[in-house]
């Protein structure tokens, strides 16, 4: 559920819950003063509605009087007549007033002296019955019923309600009234806040915590989201650039431990020729070479050792540009099968001047097409046969190639016969610089950038190298590259 959808639904709550809960306080608050009201009337209210029962009540008082009014207005000056009215109408907490002309005959014994305030201002003779009156002090007059007695004075009965009890019962009711609302308004608002903010404030906290964690340079937890809300939404989105800052320090941690190990080894495989060179030099200055074919072949060493310098700083070079992607490529169609043969022709006379068994095995039966930078695919193919000949035994050096189609992509195999790689250093002959041979021994002229390279390359054509080895038995390099299919070919 959203945060929007949630507040709206807290916002609603907070108006219906409370009116509810104030509807049923006040059920049950007038249920409980009807229920202290019942001991000021003497009225049976075991069946029906309490309030129903004291207006017929009243209202058979009423008809009762009014009869006798009629009958027998003199009744009204018998003191017992009257008490017993008075009786009848005290069962509903009520009393009588008797009038005649404008002295008063009779008032209710159940009046406390004052309470019915100024007898003088009653209702006058002749208001219209069946309203209520004014009220006096605390007497409320709900009846008034005009007569004339027998000797032709104006007589009225008041009916009244004593209005003690009932302003003391109005004021206890509206007191708790009020003070229920107000109880009923701060609690429902109070407990619905704090579980709306609750499920806010956590999900911040949390974020809170993590920013603080990542301040600090802590990116090994997780971030995990509890709700399907924006918050959740906020914190998956924070997991991930949790992650990506993972990854990114990762990867400089990684880069900087390869530019490290790159500098050691640049300056390791740049040092031995260098200090072969020096040698060499030395010994010329000293008049080591007392001899002219001595001092021609230090400087043939000399030169075979700037020329491997020159061709180290031209691979580096090379491995540094495909690393930043600065090389331009040049890609187009190429049937695989003709391309690698021409390679093969290009190759045969050297590889038969270097005493190197060299064969072309296998090609495709169909034309097989791929996209390939034709020069750059070339290097690929001359790093791996070189780097082959070079462990492989001089004079016993067999280098078998192939091209097959398999699995959308056309494979390029490269068998020798040579001293093989070890199962350890097998996945790791493609990384820069890396030498089966732990002493990095570069008598063999090797760079440790060919395959390396090799990999850059075929990587950027979208392809896959990789190779399998037994020791003593020789090595396979295969170079794998998407097939182009139907039109893609013809295009």
């Amino acid at each position: 559920m959203s945060i929007r959808v949630r507040l709206v639904l807290s916002y609603i709550a907070m108006l219906l819950v409370p009116l509810v809960l104030f509807g049923l306080a006040v059920i049950l608050i007038t249920i409980a003063t009807l229920g202290s009201l019942k001991s000021g009337f003497d009225v049976d209210f075991s069946h029906g509605n309490p309030i129903k029962r004291v207006i017929d009540q009243e209202a058979e008082n009423v008809a009762y009087m009014k009869a006798r009014t009629e009958t027998d207005p003199d009744a009204f000056l018998d003191e017992a007549f009257v008490k017993d009215l008075n009786e009848r109408f005290h069962k509903i907490n009520m009393g009588v007033i008797v009038r005649r002309d404008h002295a008063i005959t009779y008032v209710s014994s159940y009046l406390k002296e004052g309470e019915a305030g100024d007898t003088s201002k009653l209702p006058v003779y002749g208001t219209p019955t069946g309203k209520y009156q004014r009220n006096q002090g605390s007497v409320w007059i709900t009846r008034q019923q005009d007569f004339t007695f027998s000797d032709g004075s104006k007589g009225t009965a008041f009916v009244f309600l004593d209005g003690g009890p009932f302003q003391k019962y109005l004021y206890r009711f509206s007191k708790t009234v009020m003070w229920t609302l107000l109880l009923i308004l701060i609690g429902t608002n109070g407990v619905l806040t704090y579980f709306v903010s609750r499920s806010i404030i956590r999900p911040l906290r949390g974020l809170k915590r993590a920013a603080e964690q990542i301040k600090e340079g802590n990116l090994d937890f997780e971030i995990k989201p509890h709700r399907n809300d924006e918050l959740g939404e906020l914190s998956v989105a924070f997991e991930e650039m949790r992650r990506k800052l993972k990854q990114s320090v990762d990867l400089q941690l990684q880069y900087e431990e390869n530019r490290k190990e790159l500098m050691s080894n640049i300056s390791h495989d740049l040092k031995t020729p260098v200090t072969a060179i020096k040698g060499y030099v030395e010994g010329i200055m000293d008049g080591v070479t007392n001899s002219p074919d001595k001092l021609d072949k230090y400087i043939r060493t000399i030169y075979n050792k700037a020329v491997d310098m020159d061709r180290m700083i031209d691979e580096l070079f090379l491995f540094s540009k495909l690393d930043l992607g600065k090389v331009p490529f040049q890609f187009e169609t190429v049937e695989i099968g003709d391309y690698v043969q021409d390679c093969a022709q290009e190759l045969q006379l050297d590889m038969e001047k270097k005493g190197v068994q060299f064969t072309l095995a296998d090609l495709p039966q169909e034309p097989v097409f791929v996209t390939a930078d034709r020069d750059k695919l070339r290097r690929v193919l001359l790093n791996i046969i070189d780097n082959a000949m070079k462990y492989s035994e001089a004079g016993h050096c067999q280098i078998n190639l192939s091209v097959l189609e398999q699995g959308g992509f056309a494979v390029i195999q490269i068998q020798d016969n040579g001293q093989g790689i070890s199962e350890e250093a097998l996945p790791h002959i493609f990384d820069r610089f890396y030498r089966a041979d732990p002493s990095r021994n570069t008598t063999t002229g090797g760079s440790g950038l060919g395959l390396a390279i090799a990999k850059q390359i075929i990587e950027e054509h979208g392809g896959q190298i990789g190779a399998r080895s037994q020791l003593g038995e020789g090595t396979t390099v295969y170079v794998a590259l998407p097939v182009l299919r139907g039109e893609e070919s013809e295009a």
